[in-house]
């Protein structure tokens, strides 16, 4: 009955995955075939959002300081150095499935990321007096796609231990989100830059959770065999 009980939630939690997986990668989707064909309306309503945004950081330095600042406190590589320690708690712990879990969403998340980025050759907002500079391409935007990714693997495997979930989401929602919008407020991504890294970010998180809950529920089937 125990083993009914376990197969039926890694069941469940597939089919969870699996729909997340699908749901986050159809709009991802969409913005990278309109990011490519270069659609005006898009263009417009990146620029209608980002120029005006660039204007008051440009305003405010102490205010484009601060973004600049937690930009790069909750850098790309801030998220995988988290990821290591993660990884390393969690084998020490005993939790060699969920270690090799993070390790391949983190690396899957951040490789996918760069090759895009090369596919799509996507040029960053550009302006006379700008607030701030990055270098590389522009679609999707890493800081995005890595804090959501980040942040997604953190909250889902510290989960399980933490008596304070409410923070821990909490925490997990808001740093990638003011780390996207701080991004367009820097001038150095468009809006869609940062939605496509969101949605991308997720979107891996919930794939490699369906790849690693179905392994496990075949692992549990065989052994019942």
């Amino acid at each position: 009955m125990r083993d009914e009980n376990r197969e039926h939630a890694l069941e469940i939690r597939l089919a969870v995955a699996a729909t997340g997986a699908v749901v986050l990668l159809v709009p991802f989707a969409v913005i990278a075939a309109l990011v490519v064909g270069n659609v005006g309306w898009l263009h417009a309503l990146d620029r209608d959002v980002s120029v005006p945004v660039h204007d008051f950081s440009a305003a405010h330095p102490g205010w484009a300081g601060f973004m600049w600042w937690w930009c790069l406190v909750f850098d790309p590589w801030t998220w995988r150095a988290a990821a290591l320690a993660l990884v390393i708690w969690l084998v020490r712990r005993g939790a060699r499935p969920q270690a090799w879990w993070v390790a391949i969403t983190m690396i899957a998340g951040g490789l996918l990321g760069v090759l895009l980025k090369l596919l799509f050759e996507r040029e960053r907002p550009a302006f006379l007096d700008p607030v701030a500079t990055a270098v590389g391409y522009s679609f999707p935007s890493g800081h995005a796609l890595n804090n959501a990714l980040g942040a997604a693997v953190v909250v889902m495997a510290l989960w399980p231990a933490v008596r304070r979930r409410r923070l821990l989401l909490a925490a997990g929602v808001v740093i990638p989100v003011l780390t996207g919008l701080f991004r367009i407020g820097l001038g150095v991504h468009w809006l869609s830059d940062v939605v496509g890294g969101w949605l991308l970010g997720l979107a891996v998180v919930a794939a490699t959770t369906a790849a690693f809950s179905y392994r496990r529920s075949r692992k549990l089937i065989d052994a019942q065999v």
